[in-house]
C-alpha cells in the first residue's frame, strides 16, 4: 500500500503531526520503533507548558513556544486532557543575576506573554508560595505557564489521529530508507512501508533517519536529565518553580504535576549514548541540592521513584523544522528539546504549512472528528455515579491499583480504546495503575492477568514495555532442577 505520508516517531511531536495530518484527505501511517507512543523522550518529560519568555531571541524555540502555549486550552477541552495553568516563578535569591530576570521580563513583554511580571514584595511572594526559600528577593511570575501529562497528551493525540484514520505501527525500528523517485520505501524488521512523503519526528534518532534518507545536514546529541518524584502532596507548592537558569539548562525545578505529585529536576548532562537513561547517585544529589535552594523543606522521605530522560539536542541547539534541502518529500521536525512539549502543537501546524509550501495539495476532510470519547476516571466520580457505573459494569467495582484507586473497568477501557494499551507500561501511562506509592508492587500481577485475558495471550507473553522486558522466564521448579543438576 502506498501511503501519502509516513511519520517516523510517535512522541508528542509525531502524534501532534499525525493528528494535524488526519484533518486532511490523506493516507497516513506512523512508524514507531518502540511498543507505544511517548516511550522515549516524551515519557521522561517535566510536563510543563512554558510561558515562552525563556527561549533565545529569533529562535524557532521562542517562536514555536509562544505560538504553541495558547493552543493547549482548546485541544485539552476537545480531547479531555487534564491541564492546568498554575503559573511559574523564576526565583531570584541573593547573589543571583537580577538583570537577567529583567531581561526575561522584557522578552516576555515583547512577545506578548499575558500577565508576566516581576514581583519584589517578599510578603506577597510568600503568600503565593509559602514554602519558598526565605532567601527569595524577587520572582519573575508568568501566570500562563501550565502543567500537563506529556504521555497523556501523546496518547490522546494518537487516539484522535487513529479515530480519524491514521495507522500506527509499533515495534518497527526503521532499518533502511530507499528513495524510489516518486516515493520512499521504509524497511523495518517485519515489514516495509511505502510513502510518498516522510515526516522525520524520530527524536534522539532523527539524524540517523535523515542520513538513511540521504540528508546529512544535521546531528543530534543526547543530554540526560535526572528527576526525583515525590508522592502526592496537594498544595505543597502552587507554581512551577525555576531557579535563575544557566546557559545549558533552566536549572533544577521544583514543580507540581497534573496528578498531584511533586518532582525535582532535571539536571543536564551531555553524553554520547542515546540509550543510557540510568540515574546516578551524584546526579540525584545534584537534583536534591538544587531543589532545596528553592524549597528547603522538601520531604525526601516522600520520594517514590527516580528516573532520567534524554533530550534531543541539535548541532544548532535549536529546533529543526523544515523541508530537507536535498531530498524531496522529506520533512524534518527534529532537535525538539525543551520547550518541545510546549511547542508541539505549533510545530505540527508549521509542518503543515511547510508541506503546502512544498507544493503538496492538501484537502480538508468533511468529517474530521475533533473530540474523542471521554475516558472514565472512577475516582473523579461522585458516589451516585460510581454506584450506577458498577451496576452497568461490575468491573468498575474491582479496585486493582489501591494507591491510585484504579479499577479493573478502567484498565479494560484502556486496552479496548482506539490505539489501546498492549503492555503493562501502556496500562500505567493510560490509567496511572502502578504510578502510586508502591510503584506497582501490589497491582502489577493483577494488571498482567487482565492484559492476558483481554488480549488472549499467555501471562508469560505480557511484557513491561518491550519484548526484552519480560516478567516471567520460566517456572521456579525448573530453575531448582537446573541448580540441583549442576550442584
Amino acid at each position: 500500500m502506498l501511503h501519502d505520508f509516513a511519520i517516523i516517531g510517535a512522541g508528542v511531536t509525531g502524534t501532534a503531526i499525525a493528528r494535524e495530518l488526519s484533518k486532511y484527505r490523506l493516507n497516513v501511517v506512523v512508524i514507531e520503533k518502540l511498543s507505544d507512543v511517548a516511550t522515549e523522550t516524551s515519557k521522561a518529560n517535566s510536563g510543563i507548558v512554558h510561558a515562552g519568555y525563556a527561549a533565545p531571541e529569533d529562535s524557532l524555540k521562542a517562536e514555536m513556544n509562544v505560538l504553541g502555549n495558547p493552543l493547549f486550552d482548546d485541544i485539552c477541552k476537545e480531547l479531555y486532557i487534564p491541564f492546568e495553568r498554575v503559573g511559574s516563578f523564576v526565583v531570584g535569591v541573593a547573589g543571583d543575576n537580577f538583570d537577567f530576570l529583567e531581561k526575561e521580563l522584557q522578552n516576555g513583554l515583547e512577545r506578548g506573554i499575558p500577565g508576566i511580571e516581576i514581583i519584589k514584595d517578599v510578603n506577597l511572594i510568600k503568600k503565593m508560595e509559602p514554602r519558598i526559600t526565605d532567601d527569595v528577593e524577587m520572582v519573575l511570575h508568568a501566570p500562563s505557564a501550565g502543567i500537563i501529562s506529556p504521555f497523556g497528551l501523546a496518547i490522546a493525540l494518537a487516539e484522535s489521529a487513529t479515530i480519524n484514520g491514521v495507522e500506527f505501527h509499533y515495534n518497527s525500528p526503521v532499518q533502511n530508507i530507499e528513495d524510489m523517485g516518486n516515493f520512499y520505501i521504509i524497511d523495518c524488521p517485519t515489514r516495509s512501508f511505502q510513502a510518498r512523503h516522510i515526516v522525520n519526528a524520530a527524536g534522539l534518532f532523527a539524524d540517523e533517519i535523515s542520513r538513511m534518507a540521504g540528508d546529512f545536514s544535521f546531528t543530534i546529541s543526547p543530554r540526560k536529565g535526572e528527576y526525583l518524584l515525590l508522592d502526592k502532596m496537594e498544595g505543597f507548592i502552587n507554581h512551577v518553580l525555576f531557579p535563575v537558569p544557566t546557559k545549558k539548562s533552566k536549572g533544577i525545578l521544583v514543580s507540581p504535576t497534573i496528578d498531584g505529585n511533586i518532582f525535582l529536576g532535571p539536571n543536564a548532562k551531555d553524553q554520547e549514548s542515546k540509550i543510557d537513561n540510568s540515574t546516578t547517585i551524584y546526579g540525584l544529589e545534584e537534583v536534591v541540592q538544587g531543589g532545596r535552594k528553592i524549597v528547603p523543606s522538601i520531604p525526601l522521605k516522600e520520594t517514590i521513584t527516580n528516573f532520567a530522560g534524554l533530550r534531543a539536542v541539535s548541532d544548532t541547539n535549536d529546533f529543526i523544522i523544515r523541508a530537507s534541502d536535498n531530498k524531496p518529500r522529506l520533512f524534518h521536525a527534529a532537535g525538539i528539546q525543551s520547550p518541545g512539549l510546549s511547542s508541539c502543537l505549533a510545530i505540527a501546524k508549521r509542518i503543515i504549512e511547510i508541506i503546502k509550501e512544498g507544493g503538496v495539495s492538501l484537502e480538508l476532510k468533511d468529517n474530521f472528528y475533533r473530540s474523542r470519547e471521554k475516558p472514565i476516571v472512577f475516582k473523579e466520580l461522585n458516589w451516585t455515579e460510581r454506584d450506577q457505573l458498577i451496576k452497568e459494569d461490575p468491573a468498575f467495582g474491582n479496585i486493582v491499583c489501591r494507591c491510585e484507586t484504579i479499577t479493573e473497568g478502567e484498565i479494560v477501557q484502556s486496552i479496548t480504546r482506539p490505539n489501546g494499551a498492549r503492555t503493562v507500561d501502556g496500562i500505567k501511562f493510560r490509567t496511572r495503575a502502578g504510578m502510586g506509592r508502591c510503584q506497582g508492587g501490589f497491582c502489577t500481577p493483577k494488571v498482567i492477568k487482565i492484559l492476558s485475558r483481554e488480549l488472549d495471550l499467555e501471562e508469560d507473553e505480557i511484557v513491561k514495555r518491550e519484548a526484552r522486558t519480560k516478567y516471567f522466564y520460566g517456572h521456579t521448579k525448573d530453575f531448582r532442577r537446573h541448580k540441583d543438576a549442576t550442584a
